[in-house]
């Protein structure tokens, strides 16, 4: 038997995932709708195989009590390993409920079909539908992964571009975690350390008080309670809390090349042959650390109560989640249920999992009252992980025809997965907190961390690379879009066109020489006459046309990217194109509206954001000193989405961040004559550059 996707190998019984009552389907899944649209892409999964209406599907995703454990919703895998698992149950499903009504009929299974849920017989209902024969039929029973879903031809919700699940509440300002209410809620905020590994010498407890709230502590952990966030922030800020010592940081930290200076794991990996002999270029890239910058700040809701803690939370795993919340309170993880709610986005390990687990701690010191904790903006910008600063080096020996035969590099890097047990703010903070472990992250190619899409996807005959993983750093980082594939293609795509160039080869024609994946080339090719490349012009004009192509994680989403900017003393986005190749595409709006973001968010990182240092660490606690890229800065931006249908669904929410950062230097460097390596590309950058 063809190995079961992830998801479903994790979780074989089929009634963990469906369930027939009343005219309705419950369809219950592990990954959780985080902005991306997958609501609403799995559930016409579910309706194509059951042959049901979506409306008539009840939704239950990421609840630790009713839904089924598949980890947690990143690394573009809601639809290739999530979509995957919940096709199959839902076509061994509807195939077990075809063979009881046949039984039924005395008829064969090929001679009945299903409508909205109805048992047909040559078109003709037969009186047999999924709910009257849900007590005859028992889902309770292992999946075999044997019955194949349906063809492409058979679609009839699958590759239709349907309207998102989730928005309309949204769009009224409705349905977030920041919106719930139970009755007996009182508000909360923790007294942060300033710095890591900080003492708590003393705060003014009678000012609490005299403001209207209380204080829970516990160590070094201590937070204000109050009946409203009014009194609350009145009270936190009465509170004066005086700590002691702590881990300095520095402003230069805040570069990649202090980074590079500090002692690193260092892990090879590819061709153990040294590079041979020839005409050699090499260069280094960079990007710096940078934030979320959710527009939301981070909230959760916890309730204590008859030996159960439940919370409510945006966090992206919601059984990660409850087995690192169990470790750091020293609890069975079966007394704890974990709800996803929507919250602001993600994209990564944002804030949501120290929200969480903030409101989760004062829930157990205070039973019986829930407990809600929202964030501040200056918490959101201090306190969450950052996406870790990065150097990339490349070298690179050289055929007679300037191609490439043998590629080396050297990853500088941060920790990018960081949600161990006792990894989290407040976990620092509590009495007996355990010594920390040395990081848990791979250096391997896939799906790779730091190491996320060093490999080319291009025919080099000979690859190897070097990763300097670096514990540390002077903030906390982990997860962030696209993790080390953003600054790795970045670096990559611009030497493939210094390399270019000193082949004397256009860049397209160049790449095109080097991709034998036909769906790579059409790809370029199509980005290219989007964009009409013919048109693009000689260097140092002023006006640049840049491409870059990457394909995600070498296995998964392929994206190629070109931008067209005006550039002097600082980048003008004037036009970016995108062809991409999703292979099935179930929701084709959602997958573009997937590119987009991408494109958006690359973008915005690319030109403009970077996490400032200080002694406390982050000092960039505000939008005025941490601008992101304004409605008004963003170009028109036209996706081609290509079609194959018959190709297996890939994950798009992160592929088009590494080929927007490449194509928009590549872009840029073609405008001003000159070569910028270093992220963010502003007017700084731009002058040293130039120097």
């Amino acid at each position: 038997m063809t190995a079961l996707p992830k998801s479903l190998e994790d979780n074989r019984r089929l009634d963990r995932w469906l369930g027939f009552a009343a005219g309705r389907v419950q369809v219950s899944v592990g990954k959780v709708e985080i902005g991306q649209g997958i609501a609403t892409a799995l559930a016409q999964i579910a309706a194509e195989e059951l042959d049901v209406s979506l409306a008539r599907l009840d939704w239950r995703a990421g609840d630790t009590q009713l839904a089924p454990d598949e980890g947690s919703t990143s690394s573009s895998l809601s639809i290739e390993v999530g979509g995957a698992s919940l096709r199959l149950v839902c076509a061994e499903a509807r195939a077990l409920f075809l063979a009881e009504a046949a039984r039924l009929l005395n008829a064969s299974p090929d001679e009945l079909d299903i409508a909205d849920g109805a048992i047909l017989r040559d078109g003709a209902e037969t009186g047999h539908d999924y709910w009257s024969l849900a007590a005859r039929v028992e889902l309770a029973r292992d999946a075999t992964g044997a019955v194949p879903p349906k063809p492409r031809a058979a679609h009839r919700i699958v590759g239709t571009s349907t309207p998102r699940r989730d928005l309309p509440e949204k769009l009224a300002g409705r349905g977030f975690v920041h919106d719930m209410v139970l009755p007996g809620m009182r508000h909360a905020r923790v007294l942060r350390q300033p710095r890591p590994g900080a003492t708590l010498v003393s705060l003014d407890a009678a000012a609490i008080a005299r403001a209207g709230a209380s204080l829970v502590r516990s160590g070094d952990f201590a937070a204000v309670v109050a009946p409203t966030e009014a009194v609350l922030r009145s009270a936190a800020e009465a509170a004066r809390p005086q700590w002691r010592d702590g881990d300095a940081a520095a402003p230069e930290m805040a570069e990649a090349a202090w980074l590079a200076t500090q002692p690193a794991d260092i892990r090879t990996r590819g061709s153990e042959a040294s590079p041979p002999a020839g005409r050699r270029h090499a260069a280094s890239y960079s990007r710096p650390y940078v934030s979320h910058a959710s527009l939301g700040p981070s909230c959760a809701v916890a309730h204590e109560h008859d030996g159960i803690l439940e919370i409510w939370s945006h966090v992206q795993g919601v059984y990660p989640f409850r087995a690192n919340a169990a470790g750091t309170l020293g609890r069975d993880p079966d007394s704890i249920i974990v709800r996803h709610a929507h919250g602001p986005g993600c994209y990564g390990h944002n804030g949501a999992d120290d929200a969480a687990l903030d409101a989760a701690i004062i829930a157990t010191l205070l039973p019986g009252t829930p407990i809600r904790v929202l964030w501040s903006r200056a918490d959101e910008f201090a306190f969450a992980p950052a996406g870790t600063a990065m150097q990339t080096s490349l070298s690179a020996v050289l055929d007679a025809d300037g191609r490439p035969i043998d590629l080396s590099a050297t990853i500088v890097s941060g920790v990018h997965v960081n949600r161990g047990a006792g990894r989290l703010l407040a976990a620092r903070t509590l009495p007996n907190a355990q010594p920390l472990p040395p990081p848990a992250e791979s250096s391997d190619p896939y799906p790779g961390a730091g190491t996320r899409n060093i490999v080319p996807y291009y025919d080099i005959p000979a690859t190897r690379y070097a990763h300097h993983l670096v514990a540390g750093t002077p903030i906390r980082t982990s997860a962030l879009r696209g993790l080390g594939a953003v600054e790795n293609v970045f670096a990559l795509e611009s030497f493939m066109d210094e390399l270019a160039g000193l082949a004397g080869r256009d860049p397209v024609a160049y790449r095109l020489g080097l991709l034998s994946d036909p769906r790579a080339r059409r790809l370029v090719e199509r980005t290219a006459a989007m964009a009409n490349w013919p048109a693009r012009g000689p260097a140092g004009t002023g006006v640049g046309l840049g491409l870059a192509f990457a394909r995600y994680k070498n296995r998964s989403g392929y994206a190629c990217v070109a931008v067209r900017v005006e550039a002097d003393t600082e980048i003008r986005l004037r036009h970016i194109w995108c062809a991409a190749d999703a292979g099935l595409a179930i929701n084709p709006d959602g997958v573009r509206a997937q590119l987009e973001g991408g494109i958006i968010q690359a973008a915005s990182m690319t030109l403009k954001e970077q996490l400032r240092i200080d002694a406390d660490g982050i000092a960039s606690r505000s939008w005025a000193d941490y601008p992101i890229l304004r409605f008004s800065e963003i170009p028109p931006i036209d996706i081609a989405l290509m079609d194959e249908p018959d190709e297996p669904s890939l994950g798009m929410g992160e592929c088009t961040m590494g080929p927007t950062a490449a194509a928009i230097a590549n872009a840029a460097s073609h405008a001003l004559g000159l070569r910028l390596r270093h992220m963010p590309l502003t007017r700084e950058r731009i002058l040293a550059a130039a120097a």
